[in-house]
């Protein structure tokens, strides 16, 4: 069945006349997604390809109340604004595109949203593949079926290049995948390793997860502490990037906003510590996975 992109989803694009919101929508579309509407404000009446454009989510849901499922690209400071109001409209789920969100914008934006039961996939989120049947973001760029194939595996990755890199990895030795999702390397995210397994350990279709980590917060920690305590029972293989920072100097900036160490918490070393201790079969390097799964 997959989980979060399925048959029954349908779109709605916050930016849809901006540059990545209008390429993205026609990724979309020409993936099969469901894309029913956009939103601009000030730019109602407009089409984006074909889409209608509409000035606020509660206009774009009156025309279009199948829509559930919202793709956020708009500029950062302006994010907050888009994302609560697509939770006030009761949206299910939210994939936000936008990166450099003010930490405090989206710690507002996640309280925001679990008290209204709404799921937060990023910031700073590649997007969310269910091969065949669709993708929401900009995942897998124009055409996604060369890389990605339907399958039994599940994928969470936080680097949006590496989701797919991982995806082609399976699909070139004949493991296709379920659903691929990538959560964003912010310090603060929507959804974690731990959230979305529990969503592929109730869907049929997902026999095994693949986990893409790396240095910095303790998501990988929490994945380990979910199998441990029995949440969650389907194998997982893992693969988790950083082991050269090792060997930096202590308080060394890297690349995500997330790539921060407390501590031995976060680090290489304690991340696949827990896993192993969790039972997760660990790769040296992503070519070995395919092994692992088999």
């Amino acid at each position: 069945m997959a989980i979060l992109v399925t048959e029954k989803t349908k779109v709605l694009i916050q930016g849809i006349t901006g540059k990545e919101g209008s390429k993205v929508a026609l990724q979309m579309r020409n993936y099969g997604t469901k894309v029913l509407a956009g939103v601009t404000p000030g730019k109602g009446g407009q089409e984006a390809h074909g889409i209608p454009v509409y000035n606020t989510v509660k206009e774009a849901l009156e025309n279009h109340p199948g829509i559930n499922a919202s793709f956020v690209a708009v500029p950062n400071f302006v994010a907050l604004g888009a994302i609560k109001e697509a939770i006030e409209n009761k949206i299910p789920l939210i994939n936000i595109l936008t990166e450099h969100i003010p930490i405090k914008d989206t710690a507002i934006a996640l309280a925001l949203a679990k008290e209204n039961n709404v799921r937060i996939v990023g910031p700073s989120s590649i997007g969310i593949i269910s091969p065949g049947i669709g993708k929401v973001g900009s995942i897998g760029g124009d055409d996604p079926r060369g890389v990605f194939s339907k399958g039994s595996v599940g994928i969470i990755s936080k680097s949006g290049g590496m989701a797919s890199e991982v995806a082609w990895i399976l699909t070139k030795n004949g493991i296709g995948q379920s659903t691929v999702v990538g959560i964003g390397g912010d310090v603060l995210i929507g959804s974690s390793f731990a959230d979305l397994m529990e969503e592929f350990e109730k869907d049929e279709q997902t026999k095994a997860v693949v986990l893409f980590g790396e240095i910095g917060g303790t998501y990988e920690e929490e994945a380990a502490d979910l199998i441990k305590s029995g949440k969650f029972t389907k194998p997982v293989a893992a693969f988790v990037s950083g082991l050269f920072a090792e060997t930096l100097p202590s308080g060394t900036k890297l690349g995500h906003a997330g790539a921060i160490v407390y501590g031995e918490k976060g680090s290489y070393k304690s991340k696949i510590t827990a896993l192993e201790k969790a039972g997760v079969k660990l790769a040296k390097t992503p070519d070995e996975i395919p092994n692992l799964l088999k």
